[in-house]
Order: C-alpha cells, then sequence, then structure tokens
C-alpha cells in the first residue's frame, strides 16, 4: 500500500518572511523611493546652499560695501623705507614724504634685584607720555600676596615670580610683557610694553609693595629703549609733520602705508604714487568669472536632465521649476538693457554658458573708460545696491536668507518629508512584523498537521500494507 497523501515539504520561517515581505511590498518600495528622493534633496540643497554662498562671499569680496572691482596701486619709490596699498577708493596722485622717525615700544629695566623679598603689597604699573604732564597715563595693579605671586609656595618672593606676577595680573589686557634677563650675576627685570608709541613709557609705583628691599629696588628705572611716535612729513624734509603711535598710516583716503625704517638727514624725500592699476582689475574681474563659473556649474550639475543612452543618472532638481528658474535667471542678469555690457569689457559667454575674460579687450576698454566697468558692476552692498553685483546678490538671498529664503523653506520642507517617512517605516515594520507572526504561526500549525498526518499515514500502511496476511 502506498500513502494516499503527498505534501510539498517547506520551512515555515522562510514561507512567513515571504509572505511578510511581499504583503509590504508595495508599500515598502513607495517609502524606499521617497527615502532615497528625500536623501537626494538633502545633498542638492546643500550643494546649492554652498554654491550660491561662495559666489556670494566673492560679491563681497569684490565689490562688497565700500569696495570696487578697479584696482588702485600705491608705490613707493623707495621701498627700503617700507610699503604701501591702495583701496579702490583711493584717488589718482603723487605725494613727496619723509619719514623722520618711526614708531617704537618702550623698554625699561629695573637692576640690581635679588630673590627672596617677602610677599604682600602692590605693584602699580603705569604707561604714560611723560613729556605730557596733562596726560592721563594707563596704570594696572598686580597683586603681590602670597596666594597670587608666590608660585613655588615657599613663603618668598623671586623675581621670576615678580615677572610672572605681572604677565598675569587681570588688569594688564596687553598692556606689558615682563621678563628676567641675566647678566653675569645680576638679574634684571625688563618691562616692554606691547604698543609703539610716546604714550607708551612704562614706570612703577612701588609705593604699595610691603618689602622694602623691593620696594626700593623698584625705584629705579633704566630705559633701555625710549617709547616714541612716528614722525612722517607730507611735503618733504620741510613738510607738515603727521605724528601718530603707529608705523601705519592711514592719513591719506584709500591708502595704507607702514613705514620700517627712519631716514637719515641726508638721505631726499620719496614719492608715494597712488594710479590705476589694470593688471589688479583685470585678476578682480578673472575672480569675479571664475566664482560665477563655479554657480553656473553647480547649478547645471543640478538640474541636468540626464541620458538614459549614456546611463547618465539626471540631477536631483531636473523637474524643479523653481531652480530652473534660479538658473535661467542668473543668465539673464548678465545682459543689462542698456549702457555698457560686460561683452565690451572682454567678458563673454561660451557656447556652454560659462564666462571666458579676454584681458586684452578689458585692458584697452578700461584706459578708455576707466570708471565705467565699476558702475557696471556695481556694489553688492545689502544696504546699497547697485550695479550687477547689486542685482545678483539680492536674487540670491531670496534663496539663500537663513531665515526666509528658498533654501530654508524647501531644507524645513524636506526634513518634514523625512521625519514622515521615518514614521511611515516604523509602523510597515509593525505591520511587517505582525504579518509574519500571522504567517509563522499559520504555516508552523500545517506543518504540525502535516507531521502527524504523515505519521498517521506511516502507521496505516504498517498495519494494511499489501504485503501483510
Amino acid at each position: 500500500m502506498t500513502s494516499a497523501i503527498t505534501a510539498p515539504t517547506y520551512d515555515p520561517t522562510t514561507t512567513a518572511t515571504a509572505l511578510a515581505q511581499k504583503y509590504t511590498a508595495s508599500a515598502q518600495e513607495r517609502i524606499t523611493n521617497g527615502t532615497t528622493q528625500a536623501t537626494a534633496t538633502t545633498k542638492a540643497l546643500s550643494t546649492l546652499s554652498s554654491a550660491i554662498s561662495a559666489f556670494q562671499s566673492s560679491l563681497a569680496s569684490l565689490a562688497g560695501l565700500g569696495k570696487s572691482v578697479l584696482s588702485q596701486s600705491a608705490t613707493l619709490s623707495d621701498t627700503t623705507v617700507g610699503s604701501a596699498s591702495a583701496k579702490a577708493s583711493a584717488s589718482a596722485g603723487t605725494y613727496s614724504l619723509f619719514v623722520q622717525q618711526i614708531a617704537t615700544a618702550g623698554q625699561v629695566s629695573y637692576n640690581g634685584l635679588s630673590d627672596g623679598a617677602a610677599t604682600g603689597g602692590t605693584l602699580k604699573v603705569k604707561l604714560s607720555d611723560e613729556s605730557n604732564a596733562s596726560a592721563t597715563p594707563v596704570s594696572f595693579d598686580v597683586d603681590l600676596s602670597a596666594a597670587s605671586a608666590d608660585t613655588d609656595g615657599d613663603g618668598k618672593l623671586s623675581i621670576r615670580e615678580l615677572a610672572s606676577a605681572i604677565n598675569r595680573s587681570s588688569g594688564n589686557t596687553g598692556l606689558v610683557s615682563a621678563g628676567v634677563v641675566t647678566i653675569g650675576s645680576e638679574t634684571r627685570l625688563v618691562l616692554t610694553s606691547q604698543n609703539t608709541g610716546v604714550a607708551n613709557t612704562i614706570s612703577l609705583d612701588p609705593s604699595g609693595v610691603g618689602d622694602a628691599t623691593l620696594q626700593s629696588g623698584l625705584g629705579n628705572r633704566t630705559m633701555v629703549t625710549a617709547a616714541q611716535d612716528a614722525v612722517v612729513l607730507l611735503g618733504g624734509k620741510s613738510g607738515t609733520p603727521i605724528q601718530q603711535s603707529s608705523n601705519t598710516f592711514t592719513n591719506i583716503d584709500g591708502v595704507s602705508m607702514t613705514f620700517t625704517r627712519a631716514q637719515a638727514a641726508s638721505e631726499n624725500p620719496f614719492t608715494l604714487t597712488v594710479a590705476s592699476n589694470s593688471s589688479g582689475t583685470v585678476s578682480n574681474m578673472q575672480s569675479f568669472v571664475d566664482a560665477y563659473n563655479k554657480l553656473k556649474s553647480a547649478i547645471d550639475t543640478l538640474v541636468d536632465p540626464g541620458d538614459t543612452t549614456a546611463s547618465k543618472a539626471a540631477g536631483a532638481f531636473a523637474n524643479d521649476s523653481g531652480v530652473k528658474a534660479l538658473q535661467s535667471r542668473l543668465v539673464s542678469m548678465l545682459r543689462p538693457s542698456s549702457g555698457l555690457s560686460l561683452a565690451s569689457y572682454g567678458i563673454t559667454a561660451n557656447r556652454d554658458g560659462t564666462l571666458a575674460l579676454d584681458s586684452t579687450r578689458l585692458t584697452k576698454q578700461l584706459a578708455a573708460s576707466p570708471t565705467g566697468l565699476s558702475g557696471l558692476i556695481g556694489s553688492a552692498s545689502t544696504s546699497a545696491p547697485s550695479g550687477l553685483a547689486g542685482s545678483m546678490n539680492t536674487y540670491l538671498n531670496l534663496w539663500s536668507n537663513s531665515t526666509s529664503g528658498q533654501i530654508k523653506q524647501r531644507t524645513d520642507a524636506n526634513t518634514k518629508a523625512q521625519t514622515d517617512l521615518t514614521k511611515r517605516q516604523s509602523d510597515l515594520d509593525t505591520q511587517y512584523n505582525s504579518a509574519y507572526a500571522r504567517y509563522l504561526k499559520q504555516f508552523t500549525d500545517l506543518q504540525t498537521l502535516q507531521s502527524t498526518m504523515n505519521s498517521n499515514v506511516t502507521m496505516f500502511d504498517a498495519l494494511f500494507g499489501s504485503d501483510k496476511s
């Protein structure tokens, strides 16, 4: 007798997994696709934000408030006395100058001091113009108490501990640097002002110091380097003196000069020449072209429709009308409706829409119309936008504004979508687990029933088989 029941063999776990997956497959596909799209959007928005930010930073650097793409140069006829630079706002001109003296920091020493002074009291450090009785000194107090100054805890004050206490004083906000110099067997406390100028002459008032010997020693100052102002004569040796505490002079509008040495009486005055700098302007415009091309390249990649025949995927914003409008608007803003154009200054569009600069043509047009380019590019200042830079920066702010811009709005919406997808995935996981448990129980029960029936068949076969008498 043969078995009357032939049932397929199967694994309940594998079967339950397959059926649960099939049960949730459609919803899982939608969530997976949505998550993939949201992740791609996050990356694309970050790329767009970075590209716009970089371009706006470049605009601010080239044509921000008080700046111009036009470059001016400042040249000293004698470069051994210092260096000079000019902003775009500097007016062309020549100036005769003579450096009578440069500004120096004051340095003093207190000699013959010895370790072992008793702690306690207060030392006052002063900086002032001692030649001007009416000048108000700048000062700070140094606490010489044991807790503050006695760093090794031996109950006495060494010269090095005194120097450290001066440097660490809360009132010493970058005013004075204290050090210790040993010459032979003599230890000296050396104080140096951190700023130049006659008003930084250093002196000590030790009247509040507790130790009498230390008080006496700190009352004897040796001048190492006299603090002095810089003096530059405008108009030559007999010109008008310009005196100040710093060696960097900005008295001529738009020009900065830093002097490193004084001239000898036998030397001749030198000349400062301020003039337009064509090469600098060319460099500025090349920076503008490069910055625009980087922005355009980033946007073009994001809206690229792709090419299925070449297995080239579409950009994340290939079907986004808003980003495509951004792409078109930037191109249109490069073409002013009237007046001079970028093309007249040698800036033209390539076939792919990127910009190219003809430096020879730019230099030639600058000679013919030196101020036209400045008016064409204008200012990217938020408070007073003008020209091409102002228009582009204002429009891009609609995207980059951190509170209400398009990127912020899109990022918020995408974040919400990702949160919703996460919740939907959690809910679907619960559905999957429930379906899996249900199928597993059903097919485990079925497997048990099948095993029982097969066992009965085997028993019947043994009892009533054809070979039995």
